[in-house]
């Protein structure tokens, strides 16, 4: 099999054996360009950040170490040997940042400076959130930061609009890249011992850190109808393959607060790749999108070949590293409700940005003439799937509104979970942890500052 990409403007054919060959390598082992470099090859550090240009003209930076060369059919990838022109010329950003003393090992320094071309051709503004997935071993990022907000103005040079990718696809017996879900559907009927790639960011892991062999890879990057998210006035039908940033961006005026747990869901290069559907399918108890879908009582869509059946997401997690899905069978959509205001997700982890999860609270209660006629309180982190605390939600249901009734739920709660203890949290603190989120709820309603980043004793 052979895919073509554009690679810093010029046309190039890849050959694929196996479908897990990362991007990273292929541009330090075939194309000599040993500008983007291997950190941590796991999607956290940045070293590898290049940029994307997808079929709508996005320009998105992405992780090149978990990346596999399929994914890139059809797209445009620059690397930092692309940022600056033909001629030679220099990006504005590489400028600024020489301007800046922005570059202090330098180790780190494409990554920086493909993950700022990409948020300035972007237009964003917010440089915090856009390079909280490149990591500064020299802890710079002061002249960093300086840098681009020097450039926010600046004109994007024109050599960056020179993306027009090739549009065909290819597949062979070991890696196929279905173009719509029937064709997948029938496929994965056949070979359902398979494994579905979208973003990658999860499965590659498996190939960088455990050294997997896949026999079988359906790519659904090029499936444009299971990437769509569309809309009416009851529900997002969010598609499998959609993004977590295109998810973020249709959620956020109506969903802040899970819009807001969502920009800690790994880094923008992560955010650019991973899907919904498979933040949902592999089951993780600790994924961050799961425990708010559930409170909202978002239903899960299921394809095998022809036949679909919806059915609630929170049915979906049976048990640890189980799911309700039949052999041949695959996520299609997440059906995401609209019009619950009351939504609040709160995101415990030891470090702020781009962590793993020690619990994760996604809370929604109804209250109609100071009672509580509904409540659906759901957690990741205290249990082996995501899962609500039903004895705390019936301490609520038919009680006043009140900071007794929610000392009473939170009593209740410590007959919902058995939690582990890891080298996250203990099981002790992760309980007290669940408890006290259910407290944060009430006053965060009551309309008090309860963001634990700008609340002082």
């Amino acid at each position: 099999m052979k895919i073509t990409f554009l690679l810093n403007g010029e046309p190039v054919c890849a050959a694929v054996k196996t479908g897990t060959e990362t991007l990273l390598d292929f541009l330090r082992e075939n194309q000599t360009l040993c500008g983007t470099k291997e950190g941590c090859n796991e999607g956290d550090c940045g070293a590898c950040s290049v940029v994307v240009t997808d079929r709508q003209g996005r320009a998105q930076a992405v992780n090149s170490c978990i990346m596999f060369l399929p994914q890139l059919q059809g797209r445009a990838v620059r690397t930092v040997e692309g940022i600056s022109g033909p001629a030679g010329d220099l990006h504005p950003v590489q400028s600024a940042m020489i301007e800046h003393h922005g570059a202090q090992c330098g180790f780190c320094t494409p990554g920086f400076i493909t993950s700022m071309a990409a948020a300035h051709t972007n237009g964003t503004r917010d440089h915090d959130t856009a390079l909280a997935g490149n990591l500064c071993r020299c802890t710079g990022y002061a002249p960093i930061i300086r840098a681009a907000k020097a450039v926010e103005d600046a004109p994007i040079p024109v050599w960056m609009h020179d993306n027009t990718p090739p549009s065909a696809i290819a597949s062979n017996d070991t890696v196929f890249c279905p173009t719509n879900t029937d064709q997948l559907a029938d496929w994965f009927m056949t070979n359902p011992e398979a494994t579905l790639v979208s973003g990658g960011t999860d499965v590659g892991l498996w190939v960088t850190k455990h050294h997997a062999k896949l026999s079988k890879i359906a790519f659904l990057g090029h499936v444009a109808d299971l990437s769509k998210i569309s809309e009416n006035y009851q529900f997002w039908r969010v598609g499998a393959a959609a993004t977590i940033t295109d998810f973020m961006d249709a959620i956020k005026s109506e969903y802040p607060s899970f819009h807001k747990m969502l920009t800690r869901y790994g880094s923008p290069q992560v955010r650019n790749a991973a899907t919904l559907g498979g933040n949902v399918a592999n089951g993780s108890p600790i994924g961050d999108a799961p425990p708010a879908l559930i409170s909202l009582g978002a239903k899960l869509v299921l394809r095998r070949g022809n036949d679909r059946r919806v059915i609630p997401l929170e049915d979906f997690f049976i048990a640890y590293g189980k799911q309700d899905r039949l052999v041949g069978e695959f996520v299609e959509a997440i059906e995401v409700p609209k019009g619950q205001s009351a939504l609040r997700c709160y995101k415990l982890s030891k470090r702020f940005d781009q962590d793993i999860s020690a619990v994760c609270g996604c809370l929604n209660v109804l209250i109609e003439a100071g009672l509580v006629t509904q409540a659906r309180l759901t957690f990741g982190g205290m249990a082996g799937i995501p899962a609500r605390a039903k004895k705390a939600e019936a301490a609520l249901i038919g009680q006043k509104w009140s900071l007794g009734t929610i000392h009473a739920a939170k009593a209740a709660m410590a007959d919902d979970f058995n939690p582990l203890s890891d080298m996250r949290a203990s099981a002790e603190y992760r309980a007290a942890v669940a408890k006290n989120m259910l407290e944060r709820y009430f006053y965060d309603l009551e309309g008090i500052n309860v963001n634990v980043r700008e609340v002082i004793a």
